[in-house]
Parts: structure tokens; sequence; C-alpha cells
């Protein structure tokens, strides 16, 4: 069984749903409390144990690849001040090492699968993780750090799921449940966006995956599909038919960053699980709320 080294972050979306913020600031750019959304994913992925970290840019993304390299003038002006040492080591903490990052280009929007393609010479014949950074996981433990428990046990492919309620099973891509297999389970399905009456259940796909190289493949004889692009289900669910798929439960919440709402709540539940800013915080809100 080959471990998981390498993750894949697929950054090259537009962002229109914030415009006119996302002119000048990519989305992924965007704080959730003290640090940018792309950031609370790499950490996730850090602490999983990965070694090596695949942005898949597009243009006016290069702020991305500035955030993970050290800034000289930044560093040379702290230290002159003196007691800006806790500030020096939280920038420090969020670098990863020489050689740990690699950037590419999505240089047309066609889609998931494509932008996962475009990784694949960087991946090469190993195995590897991908994390979609509008969903942000809040636990206590990441989603990608169980979900490698449970690869140890299956040696296959993963995908994190969360239950949502029944109602809601049309607007996810939604798997059948099958038997326990260690701290996951067997997945016998996978449909986008079912009706309610006929999911196979209501544990939705939550943007975390670790999957085979042989996706690779399969992704670059893809057609287009749903919306006129190249959808990495469509080639999931063919590998599904040669490989074995688990899910692993994720306990925690999840805030989709690339809505408004998502992203205002993610910055609530972050910031009321920050206690340098907590109790602060809800004093504040409930301020607020007294006078809506």
């Amino acid at each position: 069984m080959k471990p998981i080294r390498k993750a894949v972050f697929p950054v090259a979306g537009l962002g229109t749903r914030f415009l006119p913020a996302t002119k000048a600031v990519p989305k992924e750019m965007m704080p959730v409390v003290d640090r940018p959304v792309i950031q609370h994913v790499v950490e996730e992925a850090r602490e999983a144990g990965i070694e090596h970290f695949i942005f898949i840019t597009g243009r006016n993304k290069g702020s991305i690849e500035d955030h993970f390299d050290k800034q000289f003038e930044l560093d040379v002006t702290l230290a002159k001040r003196g007691n800006k040492k806790t500030e020096i080591e939280i920038l420090a903490a969020g670098l990863p090492a020489a050689g740990q990052t690699s950037f590419t280009r999505q240089q047309e929007p066609l889609g998931l699968g494509h932008a996962v393609w475009c990784a694949r010479d960087i991946v090469g014949d190993e195995p590897f993780a991908l994390l979609l950074p509008d969903m942000l996981h809040l636990g206590k433990r990441g989603a990608l750090a169980g979900m490698m428990d449970v690869y140890k046990e299956s040696a296959g492919n993963v995908i994190a799921v969360s239950e949502v309620p029944r109602e809601q099973v049309h607007q996810y891509g939604i798997v059948g449940v099958g038997e326990a297999k260690g701290p996951g389970f067997r997945v016998t399905e996978m449909v986008e966006k079912p009706k309610v009456e006929d999911a196979p259940s209501n544990y939705m796909i939550s943007g975390r995956y670790i999957l085979q190289p042989e996706i690779f493949g399969l992704l670059a004889k893809q057609g287009a599909g749903a919306g006129g692009e190249i959808q990495l289900t469509d080639s999931m669910l063919t590998l599904a038919k040669s490989q074995d798929f688990f899910g692993y439960r994720f306990d925690g919440e999840i805030y989709d960053t690339g809505s408004k709402l998502g992203f205002l709540m993610a910055n609530a539940a972050y910031a009321l699980a920050d206690k340098s800013v907590s109790k602060q915080f809800r004093d504040e809100i409930q301020k607020l709320l007294g006078k809506a």
C-alpha cells in the first residue's frame, strides 16, 4: 500500500458570487478570522501528514503562491520591532518547507475533473488527496486525518461524507452506504443530486477525496458532462467499476465558503472556536441580535 504524500487543491475558480471583492482578491484568499480560506485547508492536509501541496491555479491567483512563500521585507520589519516574536512564529508555522509546494495552471475553466487532470504529472503514479478549498471542515479532528485511517484499512479510494436533512439531498452528490470497513464503510453507489425519493442515503460527498492514480487516465478520456464541463464524479463512477470506494463520516460542521451565507457562518463558527476572541465575539453578536 502506497502512502498518501501529495494533496491537490483546485484554486482556479473565478469566485463570481463574491464580486466585486474577487476582482482583486482570489476567493481562496478571503479571510476566515485571521487566515485565508486556503490556509485552513492546507493546515488540515498538514495535520494528516501530507508532504507535497499541489495548487491548480488560474489567472490572477498569484497571491496564493505569494502567501505560501517567505516575504523577507515583512520578516525583517517584524524582527526589527523586537516585540513581534509571536507574529513571526505564526508566519513561519504557516509555511510549507522549501520544495513542498507546486503550482500549475488550469488555463481554461473546463471543470473540476479537468483541474484534477492538470495535476497528473506532478502527482505521478501514486494515490493522492484532493481537497476542495471552498468546503471548510471544522471538528476536533481534520477530515483528511480521519480519511487516512480508512485508507490504511482499505487501500482503496476514500470519500468524506456528512449527513444532510433528507429533504436537501437533491442539492448534493449522495452515496449509498454498504457494510462497515474499519472506521469507514463501503460505498455502494454515487448519485449526483438525486430526487428525494430516489436517494440511496442522506450522506453527501463533502469535498474531500483520496483517489488512486488510475483516475487520471479516465479523466483524460472523459467527455464533457453536466454544465458542459469535465466532471470528476463521472470518472469516479467509471473507476468504481474496477476499484472499491469507501466512505468516512466526518464528525463536525462543514461550511461552504463559496456562498455568502456559508462564508459568514464559517467566520462566526471559527471565531467562536478561537479562544483569543470567542468570548468577546459572542458578547458582540448578542448585542447585535438585541438591536435587530
